[in-house]
């Protein structure tokens, strides 16, 4: 029988934000979906052959990273930029096959891979591999490559030497015009989702390494804050970016650190804000107001920018307050890939309540990767729903560390964990 049942005692249910106890599930392992959800009406004795007992234990859908890089690993084993240009592209993909089978046994069913890191395409090329079941891993929504202007992400003069340029991550594009083009690539490339950068740095980065103190503003001297972050697309490229994607039915992430490059976005109908490092009062109303998501990647931010992260967390708990829909995603990668569940505690440090907190990584992922412009839904318990299924070892209303013990994990009605061990994996 393609049908069997998995049994709890403690469903979080995150649509209602609540424990359910005594409840079912069917699924179905033909279509990888669930057939029916129930709640037991008598004692269950006994367990039938070929159901699953998870009582006893914290069972949730799979989790959802909306915000990460599956060919990076973490800053502090090595920066980005010697990942790029020192490592082949045959290590980089084995590592990234490594990221998806721990990332699947964290409890991560789906992932939103918001860039390839110079590996063009080849992001769509490992979500095929693992939906025709060559590796395990989370279900992927990719980017393939980010969107930038000329001199900003990557497409920099400094990156050449000697007629040799480093792999570039982004792809240039000036003017409403190419940047209508450059979606149209990305979308035949594979693209699931359109990521674009409204602003970074674009000021040459060799200044030189010594300055005196006090700062003395001269010619020999660059400004107290060199190269900071600027808006590298106009309202007219922003609008033509979405306008594009949204002919495609494809939906769009925007990195943003600019309130200016923020509002632009919003404006413009990007789907969600990445990042948003020195958000305001004025951006979340209009994010509200749009219904743009927030994914506000606190754990990279934890890394980067540790001397603000007070603020950061701030602002975070500010979004929530004024009623911004937030997705969760740390920009996994940059920080290790299985600990996923650090964005998650840092948003409950921040003041979230553990519910929505569970709401956002699950329905809120659905949504950052563009709800029914996904093809299917995942992050509920409801029929036709993808059969994402996770048990804990533990209640995360409770403890702390909860969501770091994952004892099973379901992916489409497949059982991959069961009693804290892999199932089908060399």
């Amino acid at each position: 029988m393609s049908q069997y049942t998995i049994h709890t005692s403690s469903l979080f249910d995150p649509k209602q934000k609540a424990v359910l106890s005594d409840t079912s599930i069917t699924v179905d392992k033909a279509t990888g979906t669930i057939t029916n959800v129930f709640r037991r009406s008598s004692p269950l004795n006994s367990i039938p052959a070929g159901d699953l007992d998870l009582r006893g234990q914290f069972v949730m859908p799979g989790l959802v990273d909306a915000h990460t890089h599956i060919f990076l690993h973490a800053y502090s084993e090595r920066a980005s930029l010697q990942q790029k240009r020192d490592e082949s592209i045959v290590e980089r993909i084995v590592r990234a096959v490594n990221h998806c089978r721990t990332a699947l046994l964290a409890g991560y069913t789906t992932y939103r891979d918001l860039g390839s890191e110079s590996l063009g395409s080849m992001d769509a090329n490992m979500r095929d591999a693992i939906s025709r079941g060559l590796i395990p891993g989370p279900r992927l929504f990719v980017a393939t490559k980010v969107l930038a202007s000329t001199g900003s992400y990557e497409p920099r003069t400094e990156n050449c030497a000697n007629g040799v340029c480093l792999p570039q991550g982004g792809e240039a594009v000036d003017g409403p015009e190419e940047a209508r083009k450059a979606v149209r690539r990305r979308i035949a490339e594979g693209a699931d989702v359109i990521k674009f950068f409204a602003d970074y740095r674009r000021r040459t980065m060799r200044w030189p390494p010594a300055q005196q103190h006090p700062y003395v503003h001269g010619v020999i001297h660059p400004p107290e804050e060199p190269n900071p972050d600027v808006q590298v697309f106009d309202q007219e490229e922003m609008d033509m970016i979405v306008q594009e994607a949204k002919l495609a039915k494809c939906p769009v992430a925007c990195h943003a650190g600019t309130i200016e490059g923020a509002l632009c976005a919003v404006r413009a109908g990007v789907e969600t804000i990445e990042h948003g490092y020195f958000a305001s009062e004025a951006l979340f109303g209009l994010m509200r107001e749009k219904g743009t998501l927030f994914v506000p990647t606190l754990a990279v931010c934890e890394i980067l920018h540790s001397k603000r992260f007070k603020e950061i967390m701030g602002q975070t708990k500010l979004a929530y307050d004024m009623g911004v829909r937030l997705a969760c995603g740390g920009d996994t990668g940059t920080y290790p890939h299985g600990e996923n569940a650090r964005e998650l505690e840092l948003m409950v440090e921040a003041g979230i309540p553990v519910e929505d907190v569970l709401e956002s990584c699950t329905v809120g992922g659905w949504e950052s990767c563009g709800k029914d412009l996904c093809g299917m839904k995942f992050g509920w318990f409801e029929d036709g729903c993808r059969a994402d299924i996770i048990a804990l070892g533990a209640s995360p209303l409770l403890e702390k560390d909860a969501l770091r013990k994952v004892t099973f994990v379901m992916k489409d009605a497949r059982v991959w964990k069961l009693n804290g061990e892999a199932v089908g994996m060399v």
